[in-house]
């Protein structure tokens, strides 16, 4: 306020002007978007109208406490009659079809009474948000049109099922142990994971090829990539090491995607961190057999077919998975130490995943140390390699099975060797 008193303001006038200029910055954010987009069109409503409309949300409510809410109401109509007469003008008069300006303009109104209630980091954040939106049009577009109405029909009802079932549930751990809430959160992010990488190789399909599609392929279900990958080198033999540079990119995913649920099941990062030294190790192996295989490759355009990871039954699936896994972790801990826990890693062959989301939801409650659970997550990453090869073996062609095997156990060996030198080291450290 000492800058009120300097600039001969009273206190409540100087709150008002801060309003006002912070609801002028946000008009002309939007408006900018909004002219630039109609650079070499008709412009309906630009940066002058998106302003002077978001100043008039927050003058507005701010007057009704002095006026009475009649003048609220009053812009409220005044502000739904502009945006109706755009929509007028632009579907009616000028023969073409969009609601997006008439809804930014409203929207942008309400941003201004958002304002008004002193919800800044609401009113900024969102601001953000809508002009995102109306900049990227065009990607946006392109991405919806590579989903299928299949894939909209099972990311609806697992989002209803999830934030249906997700406040309902209580926050008390049932039996000190399985907290139902934060299960489903956890499922709820893992599932996301896979389904932006879903998307993104819906988007590129045959065009990034083989490898493009093993590696976004990985982050969705390694084991399904592996076998759908396998089952197109029966059908064309000649793509083998496609096949395995897609393979192998599919492990480094898995490694990446093993961290990213560590972090989210233990917010701490202390698991991941212990886990990351062994996976680099891993994952540098895979690589170098991709760049020395890389020059053997043949670009062409084949794709995989995976279900999408929002549809309700990977999700339950996975769910399912982890509360199995994280009742065996704990009673394994607890009655077999940490060998016992050790043994959870065998859930691995199923997905390595959902034993890397069990142990480390068990390290952040304090059931388990975060060395046993972060060594427990590198040995169900290195079962899920190991069990690699048997998917090829099934799916795959008996060349593509020789190419490959060798590859997984020098990645095993050592993942293996890492693993030993590390757990020494970290016990030597701490002792």
């Amino acid at each position: 306020m000492i800058q009120a008193i300097q600039w001969g303001l009273d206190p409540l006038s100087f709150v008002l002007l801060e309003k006002i200029i912070l609801s002028l910055m946000l008009g002309v954010l939007v408006g900018l978007e909004r002219e630039h987009w109609r650079a070499d069109k008709k412009i309906f409503a630009g940066v002058r109208t998106f302003s002077i409309t978001c100043i008039t949300g927050t003058i507005a409510t701010f007057l009704v406490e002095y006026v009475g809410i009649w003048i609220l109401v009053v812009t409220t109509l005044l502000v739904v009659f502009a945006s109706a007469s755009l929509i007028y003008m632009i579907n009616i008069l000028k023969g073409k079809s969009g609601l997006t300006t008439a809804i930014a303009l409203f929207c942008t109104y309400l941003l201004g009474v958002i304002v008004a209630l002193e919800l800044y980091l609401v009113a900024i954040v969102t601001a953000l948000i809508l002009t995102f939106l109306l900049i990227e049009k065009r990607p946006l577009h392109l991405f919806a049109e590579h989903l299928s109405e299949g894939d909209i029909s099972s990311a609806l009802k697992f989002l209803a099922v999830a934030f249906v079932l997700y406040p309902i549930m209580p926050e008390e751990p049932i039996y000190g142990l399985i907290r139902l809430k934060s299960s489903i959160l956890i499922v709820v992010l893992v599932s996301f994971i896979s389904f932006v990488s879903y998307l993104s190789l819906k988007k590129m399909g045959a065009k990034g090829g083989i490898p493009y599609s093993g590696f976004f392929g990985g982050f969705i279900s390694s084991e399904a990539t592996i076998a759908a990958l396998s089952g197109i080198s029966r059908k064309r033999p000649i793509l083998k090491d496609s096949i395995h540079i897609g393979a192998m990119l599919a492990v480094v995913s898995m490694i990446i995607s093993n961290i990213i649920i560590a972090l989210i099941a233990d917010p701490t990062g202390n698991t991941a961190s212990l886990m990351i030294p062994p996976f680099i190790i891993m994952g540098t192996i895979a690589l170098a057999v991709v760049i020395m295989k890389w020059k053997k490759t043949l670009n062409l355009e084949e794709s995989i077919d995976i279900g999408s990871p929002f549809a309700l039954g990977p999700a339950f699936k996975f769910g399912a998975v982890f509360t199995i896994l994280l009742i065996i972790a704990n009673y394994a801990n607890e009655y077999g130490g940490a060998g016992g826990a050790y043994a959870t890693a065998l859930g691995g062959i199923v997905s390595s995943s959902a034993v890397t989301a069990s142990v480390a939801a068990l390290a952040f409650t304090g059931n388990l140390s975060t060395h046993t659970a972060a060594e427990t997550a590198i040995l169900a990453g290195l079962v899920s390699t190991l069990s690699k090869p048997f998917y090829i073996k099934i799916s795959g062609s008996p060349e593509l099975f020789k190419t490959t095997v060798f590859s997984f156990i020098a990645i095993v060996i050592a993942g293996i060797f890492a693993l030993i030198f590390w757990s020494l080291y970290m016990r030597s450290y701490l002792s």
